[in-house]
């Protein structure tokens, strides 16, 4: 008798796993959210890549980061995609987010730590243990916060189009694109914009490699924290907006076709630091003039 409940238990068993077994996805979504793996695949690639070397006027390091700019049109377009179609599922959201740790997380995380290992052996700081510790150590903090905001994504997200009208901490493309546009900037601008004037180059390239680690520790802590930020392409584009929305979207793809990496820090920069700002603003500003109102009816009373 035994027995014979034990050989029932296995064949339910065996039907709940058959179940549970995936058949059918959906193949345009899922080729371009694997296209975001691949290219955070290839930044990954290229930031290895002997950094005195480059493609036409294209260093690698800049190249790497244009390889994460395009993951992040990938990322954006396979959930539209895939919500316009109603072919939302929980196989896409765990592939989004498994591409994502690759894109977002593992590339901004090493290009971020090679381009800082080589700058300190040009300024002769190669044998500084406590600067490439501090930088292996950013970096670090970084992956882990990236695979935890991922992951409590997934377990919070809902399928409904009316939930993703903003998101729970930083998003990690929003995290990535800090590092990898400044480190474009670096790259692209810097030299040509400083090209005759070896001393502002210098100072400006000092400034932005040795606050590299500080800012990519300050975005790993944006990204599982609890601020709220907007979803851009749910909040700012869809639908009927005044016109003004038009006329500044317009202003930013005019700063973008002139100078496009320094378009890139002004949109990421400014997006990471919204959510603190206006935090600040409601928690300092708005408690001071409540407290100025409060002490006039006192003082009129």
């Amino acid at each position: 008798m035994p027995r014979v409940k034990t050989e029932a238990a296995k064949k339910s068993l065996l039907k709940h796993v058959r179940r549970q077994r995936l058949n059918y996805i959906a193949i345009l979504p899922s080729l371009i959210t694997i296209l975001n793996g691949v290219c955070g695949f290839s930044a990954i690639i290229f930031a290895a890549k002997d950094p005195n070397k480059s493609i036409g006027h294209y260093t690698y390091f800049a190249i790497a980061g244009y390889f994460v700019v395009l993951a992040m049109i990938a990322d954006m377009l396979d959930g539209r995609l895939a919500r316009m179609s109603k072919n939302t599922s929980s196989f896409g959201g765990q592939l989004d987010s498994l591409c994502d740790i690759i894109s977002f997380g593992v590339a901004p995380a090493f290009l971020m730590l090679n381009i800082l290992n080589h700058e300190l052996e040009l300024a002769g700081l190669g044998d500084e243990i406590f600067l490439h510790r501090f930088i292996w150590l950013s970096a670090t903090v970084y992956i882990s916060c990236a695979a935890i905001r991922l992951a409590r994504f997934n377990v919070e997200n809902e399928e409904d189009e009316s939930a993703h009208m903003s998101f729970i901490g930083l998003p990690t493309p929003a995290a990535a694109g800090v590092i990898v546009s400044l480190i474009i900037l670096h790259q692209e601008t810097l030299p040509k914009v400083f090209e005759k004037n070896a001393m502002a180059y210098a100072l400006c390239e000092s400034m932005i490699m040795y606050t590299l680690p500080l800012l990519v520790l300050g975005v790993a802590i944006l990204m599982v924290s609890r601020f709220r930020y907007p979803h851009i392409l749910n909040q700012y584009l869809r639908g009927k907006k005044p016109f003004a929305q038009l006329i500044r979207i317009l202003l930013v793809l005019v700063f973008a076709w002139w100078e496009f990496p320094a378009a890139l820090v002004l949109v990421f920069c400014t997006f990471a630091a919204s959510s603190v700002a206006k935090r600040l603003y409601y928690r300092i500003i708005k408690r001071g003039d409540e407290e100025l109102c409060a002490g006039e009816i006192e003082t009129a009373d």
